[in-house]
């Protein structure tokens, strides 16, 4: 997985192209991500401890990864993304268009 919890990302694909984010989670063995407000999807509660009121509730729900770019935050651009070892043997992330480290 490229994309890691905290990255900002774009939608590159789907009713959600365009908009813009941050992640939440990211499911590995499902190959998905949750997305801060980007695919909303309504669902019906009963009353319980966490939802005393119940209702219809608003939340997230997950997009699959091959429809997200990640945004580069050197160049503010959506990227694909490369890997490359550093010095001491570290693996870290490579934007493809500037050629800058991800990870911090």
């Amino acid at each position: 997985m490229h994309i890691k919890k905290n990255d900002s990302i774009v939608v590159i694909s789907g009713k959600e192209k365009g908009k813009r984010g941050r992640v939440l989670s990211v499911s590995p063995s499902k190959e998905s991500l949750i997305i801060e407000k980007i695919n909303m999807i309504k669902r019906h509660m009963k009353p319980s401890r966490k939802h005393a009121q119940g209702g219809i509730i608003e939340k997230e729900s997950s997009i699959h990864m091959s429809n997200v770019m990640m945004i580069c935050p050197k160049c503010a651009k959506p990227t694909r993304i490369g890997n490359t070892s550093l010095q001491g043997g570290k693996k870290v992330r490579v934007c493809k268009k500037c050629r800058e480290v991800m990870d911090q």
